[in-house]
């Protein structure tokens, strides 16, 4: 097996070096950012995917993904556990998009009684991931088959051997890409009183998302999409709106303390791109990269099935006959 770097240490790039270390590659993390100061330490943590390009593949990554996830549910060390919940919607719509394709999974039911102020209501079991238990998961399982990470800002891809790009929103300038753009999140984190189900409204009207997620040890509710919107810093009207909304869907939130303000930013891309970029290196050999990047917000959705075609394509690019150019 060949020494692989991934770059990018975020859900997607963990997932990647854990399906290729335990496949028995020599697997080297490099980031510029750990994995509590990713946005996937930012986000919610259900298991809700969209219909974005590649609409086949990503039904077949979120597939991939619920039945990994579902399995990890029974260990509490990894933070997944499967939990009822609902999907809301404002407007007298038809059911969300991906119910269709993956009911077998979601199995979702029409609620009589939708929270005050949404029209429409289903109820449905998902799984949920505290990442903050999770993405610390991950890198035990990496160093547990010999992989390591380490913090180390890139102004560029590396440029010899195999490298798996997984770098989210900086995938616009380390692999060229303009295509590639934030969509800003911003998240409220509270006490968690011992809610049994998490509720979401993930349709985005007005850039407005509303979802109430507990995790046990806190309660994430939000949120935004503000595409095109570089800026980290919470913002405390958006925070307020935020908190109105949710405590529209769950009233005895009002009066739980705040314990923080989260912003991340989700890397949007026309069309989520995993495949083989083929370079050379200075002295003429094959280098090169494999792209898993352009998830928007359904990375954790799609990360092991992302993870499984990497592990392919890498698997295609070292075996002793592999034909590189």
């Amino acid at each position: 097996m060949q020494r692989v770097v991934v770059v990018g240490a975020g859900v997607v790039g963990l997932t990647c070096a854990v399906r290729l270390a335990e496949a028995g590659h020599q697997v080297d993390v490099l980031a510029r950012d750990l994995p509590p100061e990713t946005t996937s330490a930012v986000a919610g943590g259900l298991w809700m995917p969209a219909l974005v390009e590649p609409v086949a593949d990503v039904l077949r990554w979120a597939r991939a993904t619920h039945a990994e996830l579902t399995a990890l549910a029974d260990d509490e060390r990894t933070g997944v556990r499967v939990m009822p919940g609902q999907v809301l919607r404002r407007r007298a719509a038809a059911e969300p998009p991906w119910f269709a394709p993956l009911h077998d999974l979601v199995d979702p039911h029409p609620v009589a009684q939708p929270p005050v102020g949404w029209t429409r209501s289903w109820a449905t079991t998902l799984p949920l991931v505290d990442t903050g238990h999770y993405l610390p998961y991950l890198v035990a399982r990496l160093k547990a088959a010999g992989g390591s990470l380490t913090r180390l800002p890139l102004a560029a891809l590396p440029g010899r051997g195999v490298v798996v790009n997984c770098t989210g929103v900086a995938a616009r300038m380390l692999a060229a890409d303009p295509s590639v753009h934030p969509v800003r999140g911003q998240v409220v984190v509270l006490d968690d009183p011992g809610l049994t189900h998490w509720w979401c409204d993930e349709d985005g009207a007005d850039g407005d998302l509303t979802f109430v997620v507990p995790r046990g040890r806190d309660l994430v509710v939000g949120g935004t999409l503000a595409d095109g919107e570089w800026d980290t810093t919470p913002d405390p009207r958006t925070a307020s709106a935020i908190l109105a909304r949710a405590t529209a869907v769950v009233p005895e939130i009002a009066t739980l303390p705040v314990r923080a303000h989260r912003v991340g930013l989700r890397p949007a891309r026309p069309s989520v791109r995993v495949e083989v970029e083929r370079r050379t290196d200075d002295d003429g050999r094959p280098a090169p990269v494999v792209h898993c990047y352009g998830h928007g917000g359904i990375g954790l959705t799609v990360a092991w099935g992302c993870a499984d075609d990497v592990l392919g394509l890498v698997t295609q690019l070292t075996e002793p006959a592999a034909v590189l150019f």
